[in-house]
């Protein structure tokens, strides 16, 4: 059985409403102020309510947010003895659904009652529909997001077992990679850069030599000096790597830091020869992680740089090949690893 609340301060009235909607098989409750409404709907659930608009204390159009506040789909109809446009406005911005005048012919009321009703029911139904779609569509989104991030990690095994691949054949290339993009991480880190940006700069850094399996295992590994002919071969790698990874869309933004990290700061580098600020910065942080490791980790014709001597050249290039911001990053990134370092040695 829907129950009824009756809010009117003419007792009458209150009453010969009461009569009539237990006849339509309602139950009802009566309230002669707003403030005894209030206390009712604290106290019972309500389907439908039946207001004054003018009363003393507590007006009705003043009742209806603070009702609806405690039950939004309460169906609510006033009544009003004010035959003007502006008192039907005013009620039916309060939330009201409809409004009769005074005094209230029984068939206008029960017209009244079966139009709020039916559209508390399209309300409702509508809520419900609402809710279900934004469950479906959060649902949805969450499995897209798993599966995009689970091809990601596919994307990025299988480019990491090409690169490992490669690494394998040279003894002084190994870890290579892994060391860049976890420098490069540090370094963004340093730099305050947001999350999702470091990470895409980690993952620069561990793809940027995808390309070099590209390149002959001979210039590769030439102890010597490379000729002009094999420095040209060389520096196909970065579109190589591009190449190779073009087809991914969900690394994209990775692919871009990882196309400019032989740029160089005075534009001396390669493959596009731009300069300065029109290096991404995920780039510049790249060259800076990738020239570090390369200092410090033995080659074929030398033997590894120590970490301040590696500084120390670094330092003579910002300006030409490095970026100062980001240097800097780097060296208190690498101090704090010394220091670190010598802590626990």
């Amino acid at each position: 059985m829907m129950k009824v609340l009756v809010v009117d301060d003419e007792e009458t009235i209150r009453l010969a409403l009461r009569k009539f909607l237990r006849s339509r098989g309602f139950e009802v409750e009566i309230a002669g102020t707003g403030d005894a409404a209030l206390k009712l709907v604290d106290e019972h659930s309500f389907t439908l309510m039946l207001c004054d608009v003018r009363m003393p204390g507590m007006t009705g159009v003043e009742l209806v947010p603070k009702i609806l506040a405690k039950d939004p789909d309460l169906a609510i109809i006033m009544l009003t003895a004010v035959n003007d446009a502006a008192t039907a406005t005013e009620v039916l911005s309060s939330g009201a659904m409809d409004y009769l005048m005074k005094p209230v012919e029984l068939a206008d009321l029960q017209q009244a009652l079966d139009r709020a009703l039916k559209k508390r029911a399209g309300l409702i139904e509508q809520r419900r529909l609402e809710t279900l779609i934004r469950e479906e569509v959060a649902l949805r989104t969450a499995e897209l997001e798993q599966e995009k991030e689970s091809l990601r990690l596919m994307t990025v095994s299988i480019a990491e077992t090409l690169i490992n691949a490669m690494e394998a054949k040279d003894v002084y290339l190994r870890g290579h990679s892994q060391r860049v993009g976890k420098l490069a991480g540090e370094i963004a880190e340093e730099l305050a850069l947001d999350l999702q940006t470091c990470d895409e700069i980690r993952l620069a850094g561990r793809l940027h030599d995808v390309g070099k399996i590209g390149i002959r295992e001979a210039v590769l590994n030439k102890p010597e000096a490379l000729t002009t002919e094999e420095f040209e071969h060389v520096k196909d790698h970065v579109k190589i790597g591009m190449d190779i990874l073009a087809p991914l869309p969900h690394i994209k933004t990775s692919l871009s830091y990882l196309e400019h990290h032989h740029e160089k700061w005075d534009g001396g580098g390669y493959p596009a020869g731009i300069k300065g600020e029109a290096i991404t910065l995920g780039g510049r942080i790249l060259s800076a992680a990738d020239t570090y490791d390369a200092l410090t980790s033995k080659r074929a014709y030398r033997d590894p740089l120590p970490p301040e001597v590696a500084l120390q050249h670094l330092e003579s290039e910002v300006g030409l090949h490095l970026d100062d911001r980001v240097f800097r990053a780097l060296e208190q990134v690498i101090r704090r690893r010394t220091a670190t370092e010598n802590q626990t040695a």
